[in-house]
């Protein structure tokens, strides 16, 4: 498979949840430790958040990922230097969002990695840390963001927005209340 066979692939990949990989902390430290030399001094902090930085929760296996920078102005000015360093993007996708930029890495066909580059301190990056903090701390919530997880992922295993917006509700009341 070619890089351009291999980049369609991934981005029109199933959503299929895989069993908690104790692997994937170390993905997230690999990842952070490249990005943080690919630009150094532009994020202000990085974060492990999603599935993947939940001990015990099946997910996606692609390791998501918060950068926290000064302004979205930074934001945008470093797409191309993300882009080179192997993470591509959808302009068309990040033009419809305010908040943040949405970047992603992938191999052999599969999504690696999501990128997040928001506004530190901002709305996005506290909703974000809080809802993967309540997670981590609370088993039962954790159980039941699992159960809606596998049924979101039975019912739209070829539309990765559906799956996404069927989720959304859980994690804006878990986000904003915590």
């Amino acid at each position: 498979m070619n890089e351009h066979e291999s980049l369609v692939a991934a981005i029109y990949e199933e959503v299929k949840l895989h069993a908690y990989d104790p692997s994937w902390p170390v993905a997230y430290a690999t990842e952070r430790e490249r990005l943080l030399s690919v630009l150094p001094g532009v994020f202000l902090d990085v974060q492990h958040i999603g599935s993947t930085a939940v001990p015990g929760l099946a997910a996606k296996p692609i390791i998501d990922i918060l950068a926290g920078v000064e302004s979205m102005a930074v934001a945008e000015s470093v797409t191309a230097l993300l882009c080179a360093s192997g993470y591509t993007t959808s302009a068309e996708f990040n033009e419809t969002l305010r908040d943040r930029k949405w970047f992603m890495r992938w191999a052999n066909g599969h999504r690696t990695h999501h990128l997040h580059v928001v506004v530190h301190g901002g709305q996005v990056w506290h909703e974000r840390l809080r809802f993967r903090d309540a997670l981590c701390s609370n088993p039962v919530l954790a159980a039941r963001y699992a159960e809606l997880k596998a049924e979101s992922a039975e019912k739209h295993p070829t539309d990765r927005d559906a799956y996404t917006d069927a989720k959304a509700e859980f994690v804006r009341s878990v986000s904003r209340a915590a």
